[in-house]
């Protein structure tokens, strides 16, 4: 008999994620280099010159640094924290991954605020923990509730909640007051906050903020420092909670390319305040562009937004064949809605002329 994996890991299937699928591409004959990409919530105004310097530096024929001390001794100073209070990953991925090995015991309840990204109920299920979620209401907007949400908390009495904000793909944001109350309601659970999306966001409220001991921050630089190609991303909290990642993280996981780059990254604040100045100039023209189309994005905190279509999935077909990429929101329960994000102003006037294409025809 061949070896057999875990019985649990056949019911777990791949998240669907944004970005190119270059099999699919392939398939239908199209060249990658000919799509314009909304559907990865990501820089577009791409990294700092200083990034693609540092990364020409860099020895491949040497191991990274496994502690990645250099890039996080620069981010903690940053943020006027302790050394042991910050660890980098690969990716806010892999640290979502690190947080469900590192606190969620198999049967362990663990609650999901959605609809939202698929790998927290990934993680949490590869490591034997009952996943629950929580959904926010179309009616509302998916205005996530806090007050149904410590509901649930305390009915399930989790291991973890996992909550993204802003929200992926809703764009929506948290009450952080009511969340941090919550959190000291329940010291036995561990929230981990994901705010990949928040330095996108019009408002500077952030979960660093909350002073709880049981909140875990996870942010991604592939997103607003357009490192997506490296991959990297660091986790913050206190040590008890920061600690146990570590323990569980294996070597070498973020590599001298992604560690180079986001020191680089960090050294040159400018660069990543411009660009986000624009894109959210930016998005304002293409949210009223898509409004006079008949087609008025969702409320957003963030340059990407949920619009309605009825059917994401033809849409995004229609609009593919015309080489822009949304994204199909299927995978998270919203079929009837695609997820666009907002790119440079000359590629959102290509993107509404195919909409009015497509939508008018």
């Amino acid at each position: 008999m061949p070896a057999e994996p875990r019985p649990h890991i056949a019911a777990i299937t791949p998240v669907v994620h944004g970005g190119m699928d270059h099999a699919e591409l392939r398939q239908l004959g199209i060249n990658p280099e000919e799509v314009l990409d909304f559907s990865a919530n990501t820089n577009p105004f791409g990294p700092s010159p200083a990034v693609r310097a540092a990364l020409a530096k860099v020895p491949l024929d040497r191991y990274p640094d496994r502690e990645s001390l250099d890039f996080r001794a620069k981010l903690a100073a940053s943020m006027a924290l302790p050394l042991g209070r910050v660890i980098a990953g690969s990716g806010a991925t892999e640290l979502i991954s690190l947080a469900a090995q590192a606190f969620v015991r198999p049967d362990d309840p663990v609650l999901v605020v959605g609809p939202t990204y698929g790998e927290y109920a990934r993680a949490a299920a590869l490591v034997g923990g009952r996943v629950s979620t929580w959904q926010a209401s179309e009616e509302d907007d998916f205005t996530p509730s806090v007050i149904e949400i410590a509901d649930e908390v305390e009915r399930l009495e989790p291991r973890v909640v996992f909550v993204c904000h802003p929200n992926n793909p809703t764009g929506r944001a948290l009450d952080l007051e009511a969340l941090e109350a919550l959190a000291r309601r329940r010291p036995a659970t561990l929230f981990v906050v994901d705010e990949a999306y928040q330095p996108f966001a019009d408002e500077p409220w952030t979960a660093l903020a909350v002073s709880a001991e049981n909140v875990l921050v996870l942010r991604s630089m592939t997103k607003d420092c357009g490192l997506a190609g490296v991959r990297l991303g660091y986790a913050v909290g206190p040590e008890p909670l920061v600690e146990p990642l570590r323990r569980v993280q294996p070597p070498w996981s973020v590599n001298a390319l992604a560690q180079a780059a986001g020191i680089a990254a960090l050294g040159d604040p400018a660069h990543r305040y411009d660009s986000l100045q624009r894109l959210r100039e930016a998005r304002w023209a293409l949210v009223a562009g898509l409004t006079r189309l008949g087609l008025p994005p969702l409320p957003s905190a963030v340059p990407f937004f949920l619009i309605r279509v009825g059917d994401g999935a033809t849409f995004r077909l229609k609009l593919l064949a015309r080489r822009i990429l949304v994204r199909d929101c299927a995978s998270f329960g919203l079929p009837a809605y695609v997820r666009i994000s907002t790119r440079r102003p000359e590629e959102n006037d290509r993107l509404l002329a195919a909409v009015e294409e497509v939508w008018r025809r």
